[in-house]
């Protein structure tokens, strides 16, 4: 077999359906990954970042995960090379929210972003990964949607391209139609061509897509040039996407946001096609973008030494019970995928412990030699990356604040078995309460089973011991739109 080169093998995996060619021989990462095991080796150089961030992808939505439909061959390569999580989770599903946990390391309780209109505290900016990667000497970049509050506060970022809002995907610039997935890459390419191997750097590029453009006659519009990408391919809806799961909602989760935006994206068979193969287009999109980046590391010599983290900010009902969007606990909006990628560590690895987004900072600061401060409440994956096998949590919390008419406000807790979690604006509090062993797709609620009251109080205290021990913040603003 001959070895296929850096360039040759990012190139196949920016060709549509070339999947299977890029995993032969051997890679651009795997390149990277033996000569980044000698240098580490040798000189201890601190590791460069790239930090990718997708907004609204399930975490079934990529090659790797199992879907045979999409085309994901870069990130496909990098969960092969790398460490693939498969229960990856978002502590709240929205994109303000999670944005702020993954910047800090700390649950929104702590960190107090609810909201579309609140910042980051400056206590807690001062102890972001951007922030603390900057103050240790590291030229940090961002790249896309920024997501919380007006835009960073001063000292977290030396180069910032950031979107106003959300911003519309398609733009005509000087007679030419742009995606907006293309004018995020080609930032993300120009931050990158200029870094050398002299001066550590941590670029974080957060994409719009594949979110939708909210109540748009097309509403997940793609690159033109992938116009012809799935064209004849058939998408299953997911099971619980009938009529009857919808019946099956309380009352209060009935004709709320999620329902809204269901008619506009899914309403019939024919409109979940098309919604469901743009939203796959524009993922492909950005697979190819990140190719491109990795393709430009390589260029300028640091790709060898760059760590490369890829999740999104939360999942998304794609007609599950007959809703859109995301917002609430079931395993459709909180599940995600994440990819680590670690050039100087040459193993493939699949990780199965619960991975949380408050688990990047830690994991980004332990990378570069930094001490983890106090307030950050997730956990370094590290080890994992190794395939140690270590304590790990056994449980976790969600919340879900946001204060808005159509998204009813929960909390609740997981654990590598049971979900618990409660309605917080009805009277009194409706609760769920799910065996995902036996029941992994949630279909059957057995809070109100006699069989499991035992189970059920225990959720609740675990969940009641969340609230008594995580640090709370002040209130917040109120926000004045669902979108994100």
């Amino acid at each position: 077999m001959t070895p296929i080169t850096r360039r040759s093998f990012l190139s196949n995996a920016l060709a549509a359906g070339a999947a299977a060619s890029a995993l032969g021989g051997v890679s651009a990462l795997a390149h990277a990954q033996e000569s980044a095991a000698r240098e580490a080796a040798a000189t201890q150089a601190r590791p460069n970042f790239l930090i990718l961030l997708t907004d609204d992808q399930r975490y079934d939505a990529l090659g790797c995960m199992g879907n045979e439909i999409i085309q994901t061959p870069v990130m496909d390569e990098l969960a092969r090379q790398g460490t693939l999580f498969r229960n990856a989770f978002v502590t709240t599903p929205i994109c303000c929210t999670s944005r702020a946990s993954i910047f800090t390391g700390m649950y929104a309780r702590t960190h107090g972003v609810h909201d579309f209109a609140t910042p980051l505290r400056p206590e807690h900016h001062a102890v972001s990964y951007p922030v603390m990667l900057h103050d240790a000497g590291y030229h940090t970049g961002f790249v896309g949607k920024y997501g919380v509050g007006p835009g960073p506060r001063p000292g977290a970022f030396d180069f910032f391209f950031g979107l106003p809002g959300n911003g519309r995907y398609l733009q005509e610039i000087d007679g030419e139609t742009r995606h907006m997935t293309a004018m995020l890459r080609d930032a993300a390419v120009d931050y990158l061509s200029q870094r050398t191997p002299d001066e550590p750097f941590c670029l974080s590029v957060s994409f719009r897509a594949p979110h939708a453009e909210d109540y748009d006659p097309r509403p997940f519009p793609p690159d033109p040039s992938l116009e012809d990408l799935y064209k004849d391919a058939y998408i299953p809806p997911p099971e619980l996407a009938s009529e009857e799961w919808y019946d099956a909602l309380p009352e209060f989760l009935k004709d709320t946001e999620g329902r809204v935006r269901w008619r506009n994206r899914y309403v019939t068979p024919e409109r979940y096609q098309e919604s469901m193969r743009d939203m796959y287009r524009m993922i492909t999109g950005i697979d190819r973008a990140i190719g491109r980046m990795l393709e430009t590391m390589a260029d300028a010599g640091v790709l060898d030494n760059t760590v490369v983290i890829l999740l999104s900010d939360n999942g998304t009902f794609v007609g599950d019970r007959g809703l859109a969007d995301k917002w609430y606990a079931y395993e459709a909006s909180i599940r995600v995928p994440m990819i680590i990628h670690d050039p100087r560590n040459p193993r493939g690895n699949e990780a199965t412990p619960m991975a949380l987004n408050i688990d990047v900072a830690p994991t980004i600061l332990s990378m570069a030699g930094i001490p983890t401060p106090d307030p950050i409440q997730g956990r370094d994956l590290t080890p994992l990356l190794a395939g140690e096998r270590i304590p790990w949590r056994q449980d976790w919390y969600f919340e879900h604040l946001f204060e808005h008419p159509g998204i009813p406000r929960s909390e609740g807790v997981r654990t590598e078995r049971w979900k618990y979690f409660r309605w917080l604006d009805q009277d009194p509090m409706p609760e769920e309460l799910y065996d995902l062993e036996a029941d992994p797709i949630e279909k059957q609620n057995l809070a109100n089973d006699p069989a499991h009251a035992d189970r059920l109080a225990s959720m609740r205290a675990l969940l009641q011991s969340y609230r008594d021990r995580l640090p709370e913040a002040p209130a917040q603003a109120e926000a004045d739109s669902p979108d994100g």
